[in-house]
């Protein structure tokens, strides 16, 4: 995706400092902002690279680096903290404020509202931004006004994890603190794009196009297979702890599928995986390859739930030892995402 470059005139490396208009204006160019702080600048006042955007981990240290200390008591905390929802930054739901602070209130300074943006961006395949503008739009009024966020350890001197939460979102940003997992952790997205509601279409969703791929791949079955893949009830969405190497695996198993149903599978996959920024999606797909890959996992449909009775099916889930994606597509999208690389990871979760 081509990247809209700043005039010369709005160009952060011209100045000795980045006023929030022309920090917007990267933000607007480029899912990632390059931040360019005058403590990165050479002797000369010039950026040592501003071409390349500053990652999101480097972000949240800026933000962390730039709280107050009523800031930080209020949504800084301990790498273990834990309330009545449990080990809070390894929790996830489908609609959650974090803490009580949103995002566009006068809790955080216009700066750090931008920074808190620019690492939002930055979590996502620049290619989704429009998508994932609209989804935000159409859930919860646009980025912003229904969104908190919680920082736990310390940015730049050990384990630390951003996370924002929302209506249909849990995102994470954790430079790989988190051992084991991929995505820092547990995550959510959804969407509701015609309403609570949504027709058996589901028109406007930009997360539908994944089922329609998966069951795509379930027209592929043949009749025997497709009676281990087809299950009557589906489980609850916010089941999506790990089962481990042992676990009986609902559906059909993935080296049951031939070549080229395989093949179509892989591409189900890289449909899951596309929405986040490179770096997430390698290792989500490193996490499945410690587990040995798509082929220990199994595909299962649900009769449940199915909208109009159509026989394309809403609800459905890829799982194996670590990994879990389940697709719940009725009255409307929610999706729940548990990746790692060994089955001992724990997360916490409610629906």
């Amino acid at each position: 995706m081509a990247v809209e470059r700043p005039c010369p005139d709005c160009d952060p490396s011209s100045s000795s400092s980045v006023t929030r208009r022309q920090f917007v204006r990267v933000v607007s160019a480029s899912a990632a902002a390059a931040v360019i702080a005058p403590s990165l600048r050479n002797a000369n006042g010039v950026a040592a690279d501003d071409t390349k955007p500053a990652a999101p981990e480097s972000l949240v240290k800026k933000l962390y680096d730039s709280l107050t200390p009523k800031q930080k008591e209020e949504i800084a905390f301990p790498w273990d903290h834990k309330d009545d929802r449990g080990l809070l930054r390894a929790h996830v739901s489908n609609n959650w404020q974090i803490n009580p602070h949103k995002l566009n209130s006068g809790f955080y300074t216009r700066d750090q509202q931008d920074i808190i943006e620019a690492i939002f961006w930055g979590l996502y395949n620049p290619d989704w931004k429009d998508r994932i503008k609209k989804q935000l739009q159409d859930d919860a009024g646009g980025y912003g006004k229904q969104q908190s966020i919680a920082l736990f350890g310390e940015p730049g001197s050990g384990k630390f994890e951003f996370v924002m939460t929302g209506r249909h979102l849990t995102i994470r940003c954790d430079g790989d603190s988190t051992e084991h997992t991929a995505f820092g952790g547990p995550i959510f997205y959804g969407h509701a794009a015609s309403g609570f509601n949504e027709k058996i279409d589901h028109p406007g969703n930009i997360f539908w196009h994944q089922a329609l791929k998966a069951n795509a791949l379930y027209q592929m079955l043949d009749g025997k297979q497709r009676e281990k893949a087809l299950i009557a009830e589906q489980p609850k969405e916010r089941e999506v702890h790990f089962r481990g190497k042992e676990g009986d695996f609902p559906g059909i198993a993935a080296k049951d599928l031939s070549k080229d149903q395989l093949e179509h599978l892989q591409k189900v996959l890289d449909a899951l995986v596309e929405p986040y920024r490179s770096t997430d999606r390698d290792e989500a797909l490193r996490c499945l390859k410690a587990q040995g890959g798509l082929e220990r996992c199994s595909l299962s449909f649900y009769k449940s739930g199915d909208l109009g009775d159509d026989g394309v099916w809403d609800v459905w889930r890829l799982e194996g030892p670590s990994f879990v994606w389940h697709f719940r597509g009725t009255p409307h999208v929610h999706v729940w995402v548990n990746v790692a690389d060994d089955p001992a990871v724990k997360i916490t979760t409610a629906g």
